[in-house]
């Protein structure tokens, strides 16, 4: 490619500049250069620049690519220096004549600036009790404290603020400057406890009743704006959680000693009822901040004296007390309608800054940086050193190591968190964006791909009123239609050109995080710097990388270029934002704000409302606050998950998102609720960032599939749910047309299973060969499967599905022990489950993903035949017919990108076998006129557990509830557990016993006329109504209620508009509505090389006493049951043999090597497995995985 370089650099960066660009190419001028090059040239000229850019640099490179028509690649350093095109102006002035900057809509950047400003001159006023100094000389001490320094502070603050109103304690701190006042007096208001303004909690509190410790809650006696700066110096930590006795019966199982009478903070509680949250922050209390354990009088008492005053006495804390309180007093009288304690944009805001401000400057130790606010000679200290460098202990001086003193630090956490706010209106401007990405504006030649043009022109044609109003997009296009660059198109053309795109990909599963991440990378040729890629676990991602590094040495890789024409512009940022230079050193977190495409795992995301402390907020709120959402496959989590996930989407809405949901089967009630939920935090964002405040919110909403798109601005709830229904009827009609690929219908079981005395190993044998008998029925259909071109043999490729682990072990064993179905059949099995090793599940998905990659089976021969595993296992056997099978659990229906050629289920919901009937034939498109999905007319759980849930976990069915209970879960328990019965509507409509599988009876909303949800006697209605309880409201007077550890609602529905309700202050929604919550207790073990490194040996992974540390005790003796080789004979009379046959040691060998690590660090990090607690041990095959013996 032929370039041209561009420099507008100035003073010592026009130099550094030259020097670079000198070494690959010529001068056409003073400031230009030309030449050919290569990619990998140019990425290494953009690197040097980068690495040496400054202040005053700025590069641009045009491609020139021909007589008439060059175009800008991409722009170093200050792109202001360029318009979009890359031109220089003509003529320049230093004069701001735009003041463009002040042109904003922040209109409430004055109280959050006031409120975050005075808040942390207060914060930390707590650490001037004896108890704190104390600790700051012993940092060995590891006792909680007994009153946090947040609420000592919260209590000062109470004491000062007294009983008037807001205009009587801001006039007092506006007057504290005055060269008139007394410092000492002013003092003395703050530590009254004499004269009863200070409460000290233990001991003024002593014989007081339950009554009097309310009445003299801050949140109770406060006047308004009291209460606001009030729990922002009591959050600037953590959330205020509700304490946890011990002897409650709490499902958490991080609890500490016995000894102690709480749990730790933000443990889970067992139960929250929904009359506890109401008037919730006038409840709480010291516990709230740190469950407090018994102590003595004299302990307690040292939390409450103040040896050496309070900073307030320092005429440079009182300057700038009285400016910030002179600034509220001015503000005051316009938040009296609405108090800014509720007003959650505000306060947030104001805490994020508040929070990132005092992170910042307790990190600072040199002295250049901390020169205006020293005062070496003030006795009270705010912290340590972090680190206690070589000189200091050189120089004989011991720990602690003080770094700042009390006074100094809130000043210095002060002038940051202004600083910090009065940036805010520049933040979005500030960061990276993706302009002009043409693989994001290419047309598609291919038909079965050009929906994503129409989708696209129709996002750019409301570009406008989505910046606006706010935008909710629903993108229900099929696999395989390329949903995934079909949702980066649809936000891009959203996305202002002048700004670029920023745009966060959220996703449930590491998997697909992954193969998103790489999509993006390969489809559309972005870097590093474009993209940043975030998975929760680190060997999950080397593994995936390892496998990627294996096939390209293989030569399996593509080797064809990213992109044929490149072309795409990074807006780079301004590093030196204020708020950006005030981020942590991390460059982890530095790029999931910075990157503009960010394709990350939900739980990256999540800890902005999740998170009960403060400083893993911070990351979360500013991506959310600077660029779009998509959510892939919203309905895949589980119904436990959907509170956290609704919080997350509200969240969205009220810093300024704009949000997109992907999946094929979106239930009605779930895009529903999650439009509410969005829609109220839209019109909280709408008063705060509007250009027009005073309108009432009326979203832009779009929907989107591979037949139709359409938009409408949705004011109301109503008028959303009509147009989604509207919608959704047009995609069930093009449904209804399409050919089948999966033909289902329903097998009875054997009525003998159903006897109360048949044993259960007797019947899991049972069902091990009925399960290969009805996969020999299938096999035998000539379209479920294929004929080697080579041998003429009969193969086809199935999945056997069962819904827990348990059972599917037993199973296994069986199928190994019985044999193959028929004579002349083999059977070649593969056991997948989580319950593998890390390592021995990476490599059978590995595997699976290489052999059921069918693509091109429809044009022609089957690829699967030319794979040399399966290729030599075929011609190892002379069976004419072979069966090769994928006998597992759940976690084959989501996140594989697998095609079976037929499958069996076990049943556990219609979500499920929807999700699973995708695995078959699922990269071919040829109708199908027969059976290829068999599922059972009922699952072990019911035939072992009669009377009991049956389909749970997974599933939607709950335990049976008094019928005279409120509790709309007394209607999701199911009648009967046959799915003849239970889908005995549908069949009635299907018309016949086979029928296809699609999304249409999970989109569907069920017709009012045709009679209301049987939730208990149809499989469908149930998993509608299990949303429905928990997405969408109820109404006022509604005799049914929804229990608080399903309602989602809570997160942003307010029935009572008088009393706003302040769950959203508090973190008590997180604590008990957890995000990706396991109640079954689990334990960490890895197979560690034993001495010799010959064989492995099971341990079990413990903390130890310092951070981080683990320990590993071995306990494979004890707790390993291995079963042994000769139960899983393969021979001619047993003709089932494992397929997907491993080392793990030579495996682990292998990948230590390829790693450059030590065998041991090796195992410790990639031979781990979370199983189920147990205490008689596990049984374990390599491969049959691990089980827990019962």
């Amino acid at each position: 490619m032929n370039v041209l370089f561009v420099s507008q650099c100035s003073k010592r960066a026009l130099t550094e500049t030259r020097r670079i660009l000198d070494q690959f190419a010529e001068r056409r001028g003073e400031r230009t250069w030309q030449t050919p090059i290569t990619q990998a040239g140019l990425d290494t000229v953009r690197k040097l620049l980068r690495q040496s850019a400054r202040k005053n640099t700025a590069v641009a490179c045009h491609w020139i690519r021909g007589r008439d028509h060059s175009e800008l690649l991409w722009v170093v350093g200050d792109g202001r220096q360029f318009n979009a095109d890359g031109a220089v102006p003509t003529n320049t002035t230093t004069r701001n004549v735009l003041r463009s900057e002040d042109e904003n809509t922040w209109h409430h950047l004055p109280l959050i600036t006031a409120l975050s400003a005075l808040a942390a001159l207060l914060h930390d006023l707590g650490k001037a009790t004896q108890a704190f100094q104390e600790r700051l000389k012993n940092p060995g001490l590891r006792e909680r404290n007994h009153y946090r320094h947040e609420w000592v502070s919260v209590r000062l603050f109470q004491a000062f603020a007294g009983q008037g109103d807001d205009a009587d304690w801001l006039q007092r701190l506006a007057d504290c400057a005055d060269a008139d006042s007394d410092s000492k007096a002013f003092e003395a208001l703050w530590l009254d406890h004499a004269g009863g303004r200070l409460l000290c909690d233990g001991w003024s509190d002593t014989g007081w009743t339950a009554e009097q410790k309310d009445a003299a809650n801050p949140f109770a006696c406060l006047p308004p704006l009291a209460q606001a700066v009030s729990w922002l110096v009591l959050t600037h930590h953590r959330l205020p959680c509700l304490p946890n006795r011990q002897d409650s019966m709490m499902s958490d199982d991080d609890s500490e000693e016995g000894r102690q009478v709480f749990k730790r903070f933000g443990s889970r509680p067992s139960d929250v009822s929904v009359h506890l949250l109401h008037g919730l922050l006038a409840r709480i209390n010291a516990d709230w901040n740190e469950p407090r354990e018994a102590a003595s009088d004299t302990h307690k008492r040292s939390y409450w004296q103040f040896p050496h005053g309070l900073p307030v006495s320092q005429a440079s804390w009182r300057k700038q007390a009285a400016r910030y309180a002179r600034k509220l007093l001015e503000l005051a009288p316009h938040y009296q309608q609405m108090p800014a304690l509720h007003d959650p944009f505000a306060m947030h805001i104001s805490r994020m800054c508040l929070m990132l401000a005092d992170h910042h400057y307790s990190s600072i130790e040199d002295d250049a940086r901390r020169k205006l606010y020293r005062n070496d000679s003030y006795p009270l200290y705010a912290n340590t050193l972090k680190s206690s460098s070589a000189q200091r202990l050189k120089d004989g001086r011991k720990p602690p190591f003080f770094n700042q003193t009390l006074d100094e630090h809130l000043l210095g956490v002060q002038a940051h968190a202004s600083l910090i706010t009065h940036s805010l209106p520049t933040l979005a401007r500030s960061l990276p964006a993706l302009q002009n990405h043409k693989g994001l504006k290419k047309r598609n030649s291919n038909a079965r791909f050009q929906w994503q043009d129409k989708a696209a022109d129709l996002a750019a044609s409301v570009r406008q009123r989505a910046a606006s109003q706010g935008a909710f997009i629903v993108n229900m296009a099929s696999t395989g239609c390329g949903k995934t660059l079909g949702n980066a198109r649809i936000m891009n053309a959203l996305a202002d050109p002048a700004l670029g795109m920023r745009c966060a990909f959220a996703i449930g599963l590491r998997t697909l995080t992954l193969q998103t991440g790489r999509s993006f990378q390969h489809d559309l040729g972005l870097n590093d710097e474009q993209l940043a890629i975030k998975v929760g676990g680190t060997a999950s991602r080397a593994l995936f990388e390892y496998w990627e590094q294996q096939a390209e040495a293989t030569g399996s890789a593509s080797s064809q270029a990213l992109l044929d024409e490149g072309g795409q512009v990074l807006f780079e940022g301004n590093d030196r934002h204020p708020l950006l230079e005030r981020l942590t050193d991390d460059a982890q977190v530095r790029s999931l704000i910075a990157a503009p495409l960010l394709v990350c795992t939900v739980d990256h995301l999540t800890p902005a409302t999740e998170s009960l402390r403060g400083g893993r907020q911070i990351a979360p709120m500013l991506r959310l606050l600077t660029g779009d959402l998509v959510l892939d496959e919203p309905d895949d989590f589980d119904m436990a998950d959907l509170p956290a996930l609704t919080r997350l989407v509200h969240w969205a809405g009220l810093l300024g998102s704009r949000v997109l949901l992907s999946s094929a089967t979106l239930p009605p009630a779930l895009v529903d609720g999650l439009f509410r939920a969005y829609r109220a935090g839209r019109a909280v964002f709408q008063k705060h960032r509007s250009e027009r405040p005073d309108e009432p919110v009326n979203v832009c909403c779009l929907w989107v599939d591979e037949f139709n798109q359409s938009a409408a601005d949705c004011a109301q709830a109503s008028q959303f749910a009509d147009a989604h229904q509207a919608f959704v009827q047009k995609r069930m009609a093009q449904l209804s047309k399409a050919a089948p690929r999966r033909l289902a219908q329903i097998v009875e079981l054997p009525k003998e299973w159903h006897v109360v005395g048949m044993g259960e190993a007797e019947r899991r044998q049972a069902l091990a060969q009925f399960m290969l008998q009805r996969s020999w029925g299938l096999h035998q259909q000539s379209q479920n499967h294929s004929a080697d071109p080579a041998s003429g043999k009969r193969v086809s490729f199935g999945l056997i599905r069962m819904a827990n682990i348990a059972p599917l072990f037993d199973v296994a064993q069986a199928m190994f022990a019985q044999g193959a179905p028929a004579p002349g059949v083999r059977v070649h099995l593969c056991v997948y489950h989580s319950q593998f090793p890390l390592l021995a599940r990476s490599v059978i998905e590995q595997q699976l993903d290489t052999v059921l990659n069918r693509r091109g089976a429809d044009e022609g021969p089957d690829p699967v035949f030319q794979r040399p595993g399966i290729r030599a296992l075929i011609d190892a056997h002379p069976e004419q017919d072979q069966l090769f099978i994928v006998l597992g659990s759940p976690v084959t229906e989501v996140g594989r990108d697998h095609d079976y050629d037929w499958a069996v289920v076990e049943p556990s919901s219609m979500r499920s076998l929807i999700q699973l009937a995708g695995r078959v034939r699922r990269h071919r498109t040829a109708e199908v006129k027969a059976v290829n999905v068999e599922v059972l007319d009922s699952n072990l759980r019911a035939l072992e557990r009669p009377g009991r849930a049956a389909y749970c976990k997974p599933g939607f069915e709950m335990e049976q509830l008094p019928q005279t209970s409120s509790d709309a879960a007394k209607h999701f328990h199911f009648k009967s557990h046959s799915l003849q019965e239970l889908l005995s509507r549908q069949l009635k409509e299907w018309a016949q016993p086979q029928w296809p599988i699609d999304a249409r009876p999970r989109i569907e909303r069920i017709d009012p006329a045709k009679g209301k949800l049987s939730p208990s006697r149809n499989w469908v209605d149930l998993e509608h109504a299990r949303m429905r309880d928990t997405m969408l409201p109820r109404e006022a007077d509604s005799a049914t209620t929804t229990a608080v550890k399903r309602d989602a609602c809570l997160a942003w529905y307010e029935a009572d508009k008088a009393l706003p309700q302040s769950l959203r202050l508090t973190g008590v929604l997180p604590q008990y509505q957890r995000f990706r919550d396991d109640p079954m207790q689990r334990v960490d073990v890895v197979l560690l090389p034993d001495e010799d490194e010959e064989t492995l040996l099971l341990h079990r992974v413990v903390d130890g006493d310092r951070r981080d540390e683990q320990l590993y005790v071995c306990i494979d003796e004890s707790m390993r049951h291995t079963v042994p080789d000769a139960s899983l004979p393969s021979s001619l009379q047993h003709s089932v043999q494992p397929w997907v046959q491993m080392d793990l040691l030579e495996a682990l060998r292998q990948l230590a090597e390829a790693q450059g690590l030590p065998l041991q660090d090796c195992a410790k990090r990639y031979a781990t497995a979370s199983l189920p607690d147990s205490q008689r041990g596990w049984w374990w095959h390599a491969a049959l995985g691990f089980a827990k013996k019962a």
